[in-house]
């Protein structure tokens, strides 16, 4: 296991917080490790009559409208769940009568100290008066089958990572009732 020597706060903002390491590796040699801390995330997978809830977005980081499963970051001390309730609500109009957690993942390990962990919405309910998404959010919520979604996988054009987890477990789970 890989030790820590020094830390060094390179920058810390709103969301993310960047710090330079040096570190001795387990076979002695020194190195320099670059870790950027997230406070984490949810994301959730809501399926109704075998059709994915997706929202389209543009990202900036990486300059494209994007598909995406409904996420959002965790608030100090929130409770992941509820947390991802309140995310469905805010990016999509809907609430659910469950949210169970399917899978905790890291996104990027290599230099990225976040967490994320999706969820399986259960019955969908669409709201007259939900919360209102973050000012800065423009999203388009849309459902599409699950099996158009695995093709948008399987041809690229979906890239995000939670997202391909989620379209992938639910293709499985659904196969016997969506799948050719």
């Amino acid at each position: 296991m890989d030790k820590q020597c020094s830390s060094e706060l390179i920058y810390k903002g709103k969301v993310v917080t960047l710090h330079k390491d040096e570190i001795l590796c387990e076979n002695g040699v020194h190195a320099i490790r670059e870790v950027v801390s997230a406070p984490g995330g949810v994301a959730i997978l809501a399926i109704q009559d075998q059709e994915i809830l997706l929202v389209s977005q543009y990202r900036y980081a990486v300059q494209e409208e994007t598909l995406e499963i409904p996420a959002g970051t965790i608030e100090p001390h929130e409770e992941l769940s509820r947390c991802a309730m309140r995310e469905l609500e805010e990016e999509t109009g809907y609430t659910s009568d469950t949210m169970n957690k399917i899978f905790t993942f890291f996104p990027t390990p290599g230099f990225c100290a976040e967490v994320l962990h999706i969820f399986e919405a259960g019955k969908l309910t669409h709201l007259d008066h939900p919360k209102a998404m973050d000012e800065d959010e423009c999203i388009t919520a849309f459902f599409l089958p699950i099996e158009e979604a695995m093709d948008l996988v399987q041809q690229g054009k979906i890239k995000d990572s939670k997202t391909i987890i989620a379209i992938q477990y639910a293709a499985m789970k659904y196969a016997h009732t969506t799948m050719k």
